[in-house]
Order: structure tokens, then sequence, then C-alpha cells
């Protein structure tokens, strides 16, 4: 169809030709010749751009090259044998032709953007960016040259001249979407975020199905905290479109994180009806329900997974998790006994073994499992570790404590040991030595959140070193600024230095996040104590020994405040 309309355009203008006026007498011999050199030389450049445009580029690069041999001054003929050239990645005579036509004429703006772009494509911005600033320069009106310059600009971190050449643009064309939203990816860069969103939400005014603008603007929100935004963000493109597969992804991975385990559950089980992920998908939502303490449903999924692939031994261990949570212990044992000492979980499975045998009242075989597998794995800091619980879960602490010590020298760089001999020496009371090994732990782990708030809060528990305390504690929560029991630390040292107001702001804070925890409620009680606001005080050690029956303090606590309130 294309050829024949070609063929009946060309023979269109033969016939417009042969009715033309006849050349006049005094027309020279060599006007003649340079009209039908220039007639045959666009009739070839017009075979070569159908040419090009049919995807033929060997026809377009002999026409081009023939049309060449008629016009070698053309800098039009060299540019498109450049664009071609670049187009079959042949990028060295590409560049020579550029140059050609860039000496031909060095007004002919194309040669210019086609050597940004080729710089470009080699990793060569600098040189690419001398090429386009020219292109700007020759025609500010158009927009491609800016935008080729403003990436190859981005990547040389030049952010400030970037930023100057996407406004010029977006002042000669307001309506220029992809000024607005290369400087929204600009600004995001410079982790200036606000100033992005703003350009993505202009970007999205215009063209509100813009679905790239709206990811870039999930991922800002994402950079700046505001999960709960980007999530729904990024529900608005799977509401238009669900089976946008890396945003979907995007989505899952987000809900998990923010341990949003229903939602994540819905999103998944739509990957799985549509192929997404295959097996590990399955995965994700077998984990999920055990999330969800839905066992049943996680024991299905795992054993679905295993009738697959018996072989596989990370699902074993999970539907073993999966039956030891829902109380089946002994299918529990039966599957952890199932995989293999070579494999790379034997040691977790050996764990949850020894877990079950305890449960079962058999505390000594248990003991005797782990001490037989550290024998043939002494360098497993997960064996003696567990190896230390097990013996503290039976009240013997010191027996804990004694087995750490003996090993301490093959785990001299491991914080989670000095962590845990901490904790046991503190539960032994004996508290400056726990003090000393958690300082041992942030010597080796400077920024370690848990070994950061044991210290302030040891400190707080003792009315020492508040200020020091305090400042333990807020660097513990930098690193994990929604943990309730580093906001709970935070509160009750307030509370130790009689900062009261902030202390019921920092446990009310700690309290939303965890509601059921009797110690942070007690706190709460405590400080509200202080202030002689005994009803509210009242309320918090009731709701404290509600969540903790057996704890004796609590109830000397209501007595006390009962009193004080029948003598007034």
């Amino acid at each position: 169809m294309h050829v024949r309309l070609t063929i009946l355009l060309f023979l269109l203008f033969l016939t417009a030709c042969a009715g033309m006026a006849p050349t006049p007498e005094n027309v020279s011999p060599e006007t003649l010749k340079f009209h039908d050199t220039h007639s045959r030389s666009l009739y070839l450049y017009s075979r070569a751009r159908f040419a090009t445009n049919e995807g033929d580029y060997p026809a377009a690069l002999n026409l081009l090259r023939e049309a060449i041999t008629l016009e070698p001054d053309s800098a039009i003929l060299h540019g498109e044998v450049a664009d071609i050239k670049l187009k079959i990645g042949q990028l060295s005579e590409a560049l020579e032709y550029i140059n050609k036509a860039i000496v031909l004429d060095p007004d002919y703006r194309p040669p210019y953007v086609l050597g940004g772009m080729l710089m470009s494509s080699a990793g060569k911005d600098w040189e690419a960016a001398d090429y386009l600033r020219k292109a700007v320069k020759i025609d500010p009106s158009r927009e491609d040259a800016y935008l080729h310059l403003s990436l190859s600009l981005t990547r040389l971190f030049e952010y400030e001249e970037t930023v100057s050449t996407l406004k010029t643009l977006t002042k000669l064309n307001p309506d220029s979407i992809l000024g607005y939203y290369y400087l929204g990816r600009t600004y995001s860069q410079m982790k200036l975020y606000r100033d992005a969103l703003g350009y993505f939400a202009k970007v999205l005014e215009l063209r509100p199905d813009f679905d790239q603008a709206v990811i870039d603007k999930a991922a800002t929100y994402e950079a700046l905290g505001d999960y709960s935004l980007a999530i729904d963000t990024y529900r608005s493109i799977l509401d238009r479109d669900e089976h946008r597969v890396a945003v979907l992804q995007r989505l899952i991975q987000l809900l998990l994180q923010q341990r949003r385990f229903p939602e994540a559950l819905e999103y998944l089980e739509l990957a799985a009806q549509t192929g997404l992920g295959g097996q590990e998908t399955y995965r994700k939502i077998g984990l999920v329900h055990l999330e969800l303490e839905q066992f049943d449903d996680a024991i299905g999924i795992f054993g679905d997974m295993l009738e697959k692939d018996p072989s596989a031994a990370n699902i074993r261990l999970y539907l073993g998790m999966a039956y030891e949570e829902n109380g089946e212990l002994d299918n529990a044992y039966s599957e952890f006994t199932k995989i293999s000492h070579n494999s790379p979980l034997y040691l977790d499975a050996v764990s949850h073994i020894a877990i079950i045998l305890k449960e079962q009242g058999n505390a000594d075989k248990a003991i005797a499992v782990l001490k037989e597998a550290f024998a043939a794995n002494s360098g497993s800091l997960l064996l003696i570790l567990n190896l230390s619980t097990l013996y503290e879960s039976i009240d013997r602490p010191q027996a804990s404590l004694d087995i750490l010590l003996e090993n301490e020298q093959a785990f001299l760089k491991e914080p989670r040991l000095h962590f845990r001999i901490a904790v046991l020496l503190e539960k032994l009371g004996k508290r400056t030595e726990s003090i000393d090994r958690i300082k041992r732990v942030l010597q080796l782990e400077p920024k370690d959140p848990q070994a950061l708030n044991y210290l302030g809060y040891s400190y707080a528990e003792m009315g020492i070193h508040l200020e020091e305390a305090l400042s333990y504690i807020r660097q513990a929560l930098e690193v994990r600024p929604r943990d309730a029991f580093i906001l709970d630390s935070l509160g009750w040292t307030y509370f130790k230095l009689k900062r009261y107001d902030e202390a019921v702001k920092a446990l009310e804070e700690a309290l939303s996040l965890v509601d059921d925890d009797s110690t942070i409620v007690e706190h709460l009680g405590d400080v509200y104590a202080a202030r002689r606001a005994v009803k509210k005080a009242l309320k918090q050690y009731q709701r404290a020994l509600e969540l903790a029956p057996d704890r004796k303090e609590l109830v000397e606590k209501i007595h006390r405040l009962k009193g004080e309130q029948s003598e007034k």
C-alpha cells in the first residue's frame, strides 16, 4: 500500500513537471544540471526516508550514499546517515557523520541532538552536554534537547544547571509534561522530596494517566516515610490496571514491611491468580498466614508446596513451625526431623526440636540434643544461644550464663553473645557487670538500638546518669522511631527527670503501638501518681493488673493509692 502510494505520488510529480512551462531559453546548462542533480538527490532522500520508516536500513543507507555523491556538501544528508548509523549501533561511524554535518552547516540543529544522544549512550555525559547546549542555543523552542541535556546533567550531578534547564523549558512551554516530570525526578535525586511531589502533581494535573509519574510519586512518599500515602498511591494504579506487575510487587513488599498483613495477603493472592512470582508468592502467602496466626491455612499452603517439591527444606521448616504454633507438636517434630544434617537449615530445625522436647516435659533430652548438635557445629552461635535460653526457661539462670562464658572466646566479636550475657548478669543481680557488658556490645555495634535502649533504661532504673540515659535512648529511637519499648524507656527516663508532661506523651505513644504490655501501662500509672492524678493512676494500675494478675507490686500500689484517697 505504502509503496504504491509513493509511486503514484512520484508519477504525479513527474506529470506536474511535464505540464509546467518550458525552461526559459536563457537558463544555462550548468543551472539545468544543478536542478537535475538536486531533484535526483531529493528523490533519493525521499526514498531513503521511506526505507527508514519501513526498517530497511541497508537500503536507506545505500540511497543516502548515492545522494551524497550528488550533493556532498549537504548537512541534511550526512545527518540522516548519522541517524541510521546510530539506530543500528554503528556509533563511531555515526559520530563521523554527525561531526561532518556540523562542519558543513554549524547552524543545522539535528546533528547536535544526535551527538548528544550518542555521547550520552556511551556514558560520555560531559561531551553529550556540550552538543545539547548548542542544540538548545540554535533553537530554544524545541523540547527534545532540553530533556536529553537534563538527563546528562543529572548523571553528572550538575543539579543546579539541570533545574535551570528544565525551568527554562517549562517557562517556554507551560504544558511540557516531560519537563515537569524530569524536574520531579531531579528534585527527588536531590532529596528535596516535597518539591519533587509538587512537580509530580503538576504532571498528573496535565496527564492523569501518566503512570510512571504516579509510581515516582509513591516512591517519593516512601522516601519521606509517608508509607500510607505511598501504599494508597500504588493502589490507585492497580485500581486502573491490576496487571501492573512492578507496581503489584512493590505494593506487596511495602505492605509486608509495614506489617499490614491482611492487605498484603489480598494482593499476594491477586499475584498468585495472575501467575506472578510462582512458588515464591505462595511461600509469602504461607508466611503471612503464620503471622496472622491462621495456622491451618499456613499448613495447607506449605503442605501443597512440599508435595510439589519434597526436597524444599525451607518449606518443610515453615510447615513444622506452623504445626508447632498450632499445637500439633508431634507433626511439627516429624517435619523438623526430616531436615537433613547437610541442610543449611538443620541447626534451625534442631533448635525447634529442642523447644518441642522441652514443651513435652523432656528438658534433659532437649539439652542433650542441643549439646550434641553444638559438639558437631561448635561455630554455631545460634545453638549456644538457644542452649542458654533453654537453661533459663527451666529456671537455671546460672547454668544459662555459664554455658555462654565457657564458650565466650569463640564469639568475642559477636554482639548478641555479649548482650545475652548482660541480660543474665542483670537477672542474677549483677547490674554493674551487666552495664559493663552492654558497653562491650556498643563498642562492637555503636548504633545497636537494643543495646542503647538497655543501657539508657538501666541508668534510668538506677536513677543515675539520667541525661546520658536520655541520650542513649534518643539514639536508639533514631534507628527504631516506632519501637514501643524504646518509647517506654524514654517515658520512664523523663519520669525520673520529673519531666512528667513529656513522660506522658512518650508512654501514650508507646501504648498506641503496644497496648497490652503491663509494664508500659504501670509506668504511665506511676507518672499520673507522681502528678497526684490519683483516678488516672488507679485506672492504669488496674489495667496493668488485668494484663498481669500475678504482679503483687501492682496490688500494693492500688491499695496504697486507695488508702491515700480515703484519707482525703
